[in-house]
């Protein structure tokens, strides 16, 4: 029998407006629906083991998308964070308190737009010229799968190594998909390794946060130009700590 009790639900717009999707994924709709937070949905949040893994906003998400056939693990990082951001305000509320520079600050969640930025329906890949070296890169926006597993490689490297720094060469290992046409993961990482030139990979940067789809996750204290990154602390979730 049909429970008498019903849940609302809201239906999310993807930064990525489910472009970068294969044609059978559920999110190449470019929508998903998701339910209101429950008292259930509330122990994820003080599950110690997810805390002390840094999986429980995951685990949170995971829950609350009610979009049928859905993998979380495809989830383009930008797309991840729309749903982040509309949890919140479907769940607490639209008003995000938080201390910035000693003063409280209060952000209105809605008021957050996602980026607009020009893609074409198809791969998830991107071609892109070096301007240094002219060498031709081509690669992908990064999905919850590829940042879990990066993050698993760092913590692997760190146990080997704890004085090394390797974030910035594990993300462009994991992001790039071709060097001149070499797709073998051995020679992309060795040109990561070896040969990508600093300047090179700065402008790489840039031209990557230029494509990616996302939200605008800043605001603007007075006397500070080009925003600030939002701060998502144990508050973003638990407004009343």
């Amino acid at each position: 029998m049909e429970s008498q009790f019903k849940i609302p639900t809201e239906t999310v717009q993807l930064p990525s407006k489910g472009l970068l999707y294969p044609k059978d994924s559920p999110l190449n709709k470019g929508e998903v629906e998701m339910k209101y937070m429950t008292a259930k949905e509330e122990d994820i949040l003080t599950n110690n083991n997810y805390i002390s893994n840094g999986t429980v906003i995951d685990k949170l998400l995971q829950a609350l998308i009610v979009t049928e056939g859905v993998n979380f693990n495809d989830l383009l990082i930008g797309d991840k964070n729309a749903i982040m951001i509309a949890a919140r305000i479907l769940s607490y509320g639209k008003d995000y308190n938080f201390n910035y520079g000693g003063n409280e600050v209060t952000v209105d969640l809605t008021e957050l737009k996602n980026k607009e930025v020009s893609i074409k329906e198809g791969k998830n890949e991107f071609e892109f010229i070096l301007p240094k070296s002219e060498n031709k890169v081509t690669f992908k926006l990064l999905t919850h799968k590829d940042e879990r597993e990066i993050e698993n490689e760092m913590k692997g490297l760190k146990k080997l190594n704890k004085d090394s720094s390797t974030a910035v060469t594990t993300r462009l290992k994991h992001t790039l998909t071709s060097v001149n046409d070499l797709t073998e993961k051995k020679d992309i990482r060795q040109f990561v390794e070896k040969y990508l030139l600093a300047a090179d990979a700065r402008a790489l940067r840039l031209h990557m946060i230029s494509v990616t789809p996302d939200v605008n996750m800043k605001f603007y204290p007075d006397g500070v130009s080009g925003g600030v990154d939002l701060p998502i602390g144990i508050g973003f979730f638990w407004p009343d700590v």
